[in-house]
């Protein structure tokens, strides 16, 4: 059975076609939990970011949306085996979801390949490329499920992360924290972890993150926001 373990749960991933990456991980450990009840996971694949934000902050009400059924069905294991089964996974479209509050925070790491050449996975495609959830579709979601003082976490490349930027800016949205990951400090960032408001803040707080130090061990900043997951850290 293919699968991952962290300090304070496991994660199955065989029915699922996205799995546990890094970039989830850090998206996870990153996002501002602080004033939060309400959590929405948009395209919660296995649940890692579930998990994730119940482990840091247990007293949240945590919703979680998967159009693929093969991840829901590995999401509720998960869950279910978790310390925190009270987390409710819903199936379908997200934007056809339904809620039944105003979430304080909504986390996504969402599909960001467009007009790319697609694979023979029809649930990898789902995960992957943006026909499932374009950039405009998140955006008016968040508009859709979130008050004034909400927040929306995101994880993408850098080039998607500027579209994606545009499209929020377009829509009333600022940019709050900003946080430009690369792999070693010699190289440039490839990822950027992204959170928005609406209120326009005085100042983008922006940070940066190398994952590995050159002897290739992880980096102390990397072990500092990852430390309560990863098994050997």
């Amino acid at each position: 059975m293919s699968g991952f373990a962290f300090k304070q749960f496991k994660i199955q991933q065989s029915n699922t076609a996205m799995k546990v990456s890094t970039d989830g991980v850090m998206l996870g450990a990153w996002v501002n939990l602080n004033n939060t009840k309400y959590l929405l996971d948009i395209g919660c694949g296995t649940g890692l970011l579930s998990l994730m934000c119940k482990q840091r902050q247990p007293d949240l009400h945590v919703d979680a949306v998967e159009i693929d059924s093969g991840a829901v069905k590995d999401a509720r294991v998960n869950i279910k085996r978790s310390p925190w089964s009270e987390i409710t996974v819903y199936q379908g479209d997200i934007q056809s979801f339904e809620c039944q509050c105003q979430f304080d925070v909504v986390i996504c790491n969402p599909p960001y390949f467009n007009n790319s050449l697609k694979g023979p996975s029809k649930a990898r495609n789902t995960a992957r490329h943006t026909d499932s959830l374009t950039f405009e579709a998140l955006i008016n979601v968040f508009l859709r499920v979130s008050h004034r003082e909400s927040r929306l976490a995101v994880i993408l490349p850098c080039k998607e992360a500027q579209q994606l930027q545009s499209i929020a800016s377009a829509n009333g949205l600022s940019l709050l924290r900003h946080c430009l990951v690369s792999s070693t400090s010699e190289k440039g960032p490839t990822r950027s972890m992204m959170e928005f408001q609406y209120a326009q803040p005085y100042a983008i707080q922006v940070e940066a993150l190398c994952i590995y130090q050159q002897d290739k061990t992880y980096s102390g900043d990397f072990i500092e926001l990852c430390k309560d997951f990863y098994l050997k850290m």
